[in-house]
């Protein structure tokens, strides 16, 4: 009887340890979870999965960063990406980060916090059903700046976390990025006489992830001679960088409730090539 108490016992802790990630063939969706805590600050991720998802198997995983100037934003701007792409077989991230308006914080607080999300993706990749080798890291504007860093910056992590497990991603989908955090950059007097350590376009090398790039030629923010110049540096170090400018397309414009949604399906296609090409999906594009 003791023996069967025991028994009971035991299952129902292998059961709640479970539960913490949901670990089981009906996930639900989708899926928060807190990866990061910072004094009395706690920062979530949502996740969503693939349709007929499978518990014994590990799933490509795409993370996503909003944008907002590293001032504000919020952490649904690419849910209809997240969601195209769970129905397209992939483990999909939304991702909260520190900002200014609700955190008092820098750019480079927003990029340590990017980091610690890779970072404990891997770090739980058994639970989580994450294949820690097939991390994409996507974002627009200041998002797809903290994509970027994920992909090349060597530093800016959160010195208390466990710096053996990587925080780079294995590739990256940006979506008008700030690459160039420079003197002549943008937004460089937030940056600081440390903005060589912040910027990307600064810190490209031949261990980049492949890499897709979004922009309209009409954002008045991000011009095209500044992703026109980190194709060609990434050309030079030979990895490969796709970039993709759009007449008539302003800043934000591959959001879907932007030009009538035209530039957003553009883009969810391209991006859904780029993953093909790379191995993280199969099939044919969902219309």
């Amino acid at each position: 009887m003791k023996g069967f108490f025991f028994l009971i016992i035991l299952l129902i802790w292998s059961s709640s340890v479970q539960s913490q990630y949901l670990v089981d063939s009906d996930r639900l969706q989708p899926d928060t979870i807190t990866y990061k805590v910072m004094d009395t600050v706690a920062l979530d991720m949502i996740l969503r999965y693939p349709p007929k998802f499978k518990n014994r198997k590990k799933y490509p995983t795409i993370v996503f960063f909003f944008g907002g100037g590293w001032n504000g934003g919020t952490i649904g701007q690419f849910e209809p990406q997240a969601e195209y792409f769970a129905s397209r077989g992939m483990i999909t991230v939304l991702v909260d980060y520190r900002v200014k308006n609700r955190h008092q914080t820098t750019p480079y607080e927003s990029v340590a916090d990017a980091k610690s999300a890779i970072r404990f993706l891997r770090e739980h990749a058994e639970e989580l059903n994450v294949d820690p080798d097939k991390i994409a890291a996507s974002g627009g504007s200041a998002g797809g700046h903290l994509a970027a860093a994920c992909g090349v910056l060597p530093g800016l992590d959160e010195p208390d976390e466990d710096l053996s497990l990587s925080s780079k991603a294995n590739a990256l989908v940006l979506f008008n990025p700030v690459f160039d955090n420079g003197p002549q950059g943008f937004q460089k007097e937030r940056m600081g006489a440390r903005w060589r350590e912040i910027s990307p376009a600064h810190n490209i090398t031949e261990s980049a992830p492949p890499t897709i790039v979004f922009l309209g030629r009409e954002d008045h923010l991000i011009p095209v001679s500044v992703a026109e110049s980190y194709q060609s540096k990434m050309d030079s170090v030979g990895v490969r960088c796709d970039l993709f400018l759009y007449d008539e397309a302003g800043h934000g414009f591959f959001n879907n409730n932007k030009y009538d949604g035209k530039f957003y399906t553009l883009t969810l296609l391209e991006t859904d090539k780029f993953l093909k090409s790379i191995g993280y999906i199969k099939g044919k594009p969902k219309q």
